[in-house]
């Protein structure tokens, strides 16, 4: 499965779609505005919520909660030490943990569990600026969690270079 993704992911207030590889909308990207904490819903096409983002508030590092139904799917944040590239540590509530590293503010990382690629990530497909694609290698992954990965490690990533700056 290849979903197309427009760079506005973290356009604080800004909604816009994920598309498939055929142009079929598939995922409203929903930024919440005048929140305290970055705050993304996850909607399908019928407006129903899939998945809730949320920075969470009182944590040592930067961490990016996931949720579904109102309850706990997953947290995202920086693995201590990861001097030459991007790496983000996924833990899901089951304890299963999935590892992401790459050049994530280029666009350009995969997801990965126990070695093996789940999803990559990359503006290489494309020609229009501002445009990403997420590739989905395995069947029974679930594409709603892994685009939530993706919005989670992008926006910890620009908060990380925005207090750099």
């Amino acid at each position: 499965m290849r979903l197309l993704v427009r760079d506005r992911v973290l356009g604080i207030g800004d909604d816009y779609w994920i598309e498939d590889d055929r142009g079929r909308k598939v995922f409203l990207v929903d930024g919440k505005a005048m929140r305290l904490r970055d705050t993304f819903e996850l909607k399908d096409t019928q407006g129903n919520v899939v998945i809730d983002i949320h920075a969470k508030m009182l944590a040592l590092r930067d961490t990016m909660v996931i949720e579904r139904a109102g309850d706990p799917l997953a947290t995202v944040k920086r693995k201590r030490l990861s001097l030459l590239r991007n790496h983000y540590r996924v833990e899901l509530v089951d304890g299963t943990e999935l590892d992401v590293s790459g050049k994530i503010l280029d666009r350009e990382f995969a997801i990965e569990y126990d070695g093996e690629l789940l999803a990559d990530i990359s503006r290489r497909w494309f020609r229009v600026r501002d445009t990403y694609g997420l590739h989905i290698t395995r069947d029974d992954a679930d594409p709603a969690l892994l685009l939530a990965v993706t919005v989670c490690v992008i926006r910890l990533s620009e908060k990380e270079r925005e207090a750099e700056d």
